[in-house]
């Protein structure tokens, strides 16, 4: 069993404690990754600001042909590192590559995009004085990124923040360290100067703490529960540390009744069951309009039944992977019974599968109550929980009701209803016959309870750089 090194100011580190990586799919331990103390993390953000200077200090164009690189070297590792990701995750292998084209995509636009953090002149008021805007890099940068997507939202981070100037030091989630392993190992092979990225895993709270307290770490950006991002922003306060959160979701979706049903079904059975559903902008409640509602609700199963294959993510045709761990199970089972005892109905699915691993059912619950679990938690798991609705006002009012607002979704086919969903769903980001609305080039991230900030797109360079205005008198 190979114990994979960290990366510390240009070297691969082994250190003799380390985790256990298990293996969703067969819940065996395959691979342990070293850890390091609080000190060792200390000493990486010391590092990690000697190397601010000359990195800053390079052309956009410069940092850009770096990001290039990684990219590259991520390109020809691109099934080995996939099959890293399904391994430590539990997703299809299709997904991992998917995940994968994602990341190299994420590298090469903010490899580009640096080029672009735009400052301006402004016409000047007083006679005798100029005005302008600066854009600088922010400094050191701590990346918390999760489990479901470990590579991709880790470099939703690095790359905008390496493209605008800041050393990142990244600490991935115990659960799935080894992609992370591998793209340290990308950035060693682009020569990225020592000290521009390192990588520390370890105990989460002590690596947070430092994180937090250390006046050398300019910024933290983060996702995961809402619950660790309020902690996050408990422990900024202390030093007025800005935090980019991308939190909790709890995505509705709306289909209307004059829908087009094939792609109402085939968009939302996307959304709900990508990456096993455990994704933060997995639809969570489905809101059907009453005209349609049995129409897809037999549509839906029939299709869930036929096309969600669940199994191994290394097994053809898997559509369904395994829950990353026993918890998701028990947390599965939970909104399933608490559904059913509200008066769902439960219409195919519903338990775990029989075979080693953390397995679940597909599963379709229908007239579900409001108050429900699964429609007031994240699941987290391949349970797709509909109810009906009657008027638009109602179905947005339902949309509207939760606390989260990362992502909506809505399928219509009027338009002037597109709009008014537009200017009235409370979410960052909305999926108007969409199943799937992320792009590198276009801003992600919530509002409400679901976070801070945006990442993607110009915004998401923009979230690294300062902006400083200059006087200058003549």
């Amino acid at each position: 069993m190979k114990t994979h090194p960290l990366y510390l100011n240009g070297e691969f580190v082994l250190s003799e404690k380390t985790i256990s990586i298990t293996n969703p799919g067969t819940g065996e331990v395959f691979a342990a990754m070293s850890t390091v103390d609080r000190a060792r993390v200390a000493q990486a953000v010391k590092d990690a600001h000697a190397a601010f200077a000359g990195w800053r200090a390079l052309t956009a164009k410069a940092r850009g042909e770096f990001l290039h690189k990684i990219a590259n070297e991520l390109e020809q590792r691109r099934d080995e590192i996939a099959r890293t990701i399904t391994m430590e995750n539990g997703k299809p292998f299709a997904q991992s590559q998917g995940e994968m084209a994602l990341t190299i995509d994420h590298l090469r636009w903010f490899a580009e995009e640096g080029r672009r953090g735009y400052g301006r002149i402004i016409p000047h008021q007083t006679d005798g004085k100029r005005n302008l805007v600066v854009k600088t890099p922010i400094g050191v940068v701590a990346a918390i990124s999760p489990w479901n997507f470990p590579l991709v939202l880790a470099v939703r981070k690095i790359a905008p923040a390496f493209a605008a100037g800041c050393p990142v030091i990244l600490k991935p989630a115990s659960a799935t360290p080894l992609c992370a392993a591998a793209f340290a190992e990308a950035c060693h092979a682009a020569k990225l100067p020592k000290g521009v990225f390192q990588m520390v895993c370890g105990s989460a709270s002590e690596i947070a703490k430092e994180f937090l307290e250390n006046p050398l770490v300019r910024k933290i950006t983060f996702t995961g529960s809402t619950e660790v991002g309020q902690k996050l922003i408990e422990g900024a306060a202390k030093l007025v540390k800005p935090l980019s959160l991308e939190l909790g979701g709890l995505a509705p979706v709306l289909i209307f009744d004059d829908a087009d049903l094939d792609k109402a079904v085939d968009g939302a059975l996307l959304a709900k069951f990508r990456n096993t559903g455990q994704s933060c902008i997995a639809a969570n409640r489905i809101y059907v309009q009453r005209g349609i509602y049995d129409r897809f609700v037999k549509a839906f199963v029939d299709k869930t039944k036929e096309t969600m294959k669940v199994g191994d993510g290394f097994e053809a045709g898997v559509q369904i992977g395994a829950l990353i761990d026993e918890n998701g199970i028990k947390k599965a089972i939970e909104h399933v019974e608490d559904a059913v005892k509200g008066g769902a109905k439960l219409l195919c699915g519903g338990k775990r599968v029989n075979r080693p691993g953390y397995f679940f059912e597909a599963t379709v619950l229908t007239d579900v109550a409001r108050d429900g679990l699964c429609m007031r938690e994240e699941t987290f798991a391949p349970i797709a929980a509909i109810a009906p609705f009657d008027t638009e006002a109602e179905g947005i009012e339902l949309a509207n009701s939760s606390p989260f607002g990362l992502s909506a979704y809505a399928f219509t086919r009027d338009l002037s209803r597109a709009f008014r969903l537009m200017e009235s769903i409370e979410s960052g980001m909305l999926g108007i016959n969409d199943g799937l609305p992320t792009t590198s080039n276009a801003p992600f991230g919530g509002v409400k309870m679901s976070g801070w900030g945006r990442e993607l797109g110009a915004e998401g360079l923009d979230s690294f750089l300062e902006t400083k205005h200059v006087s200058i008198a003549l």
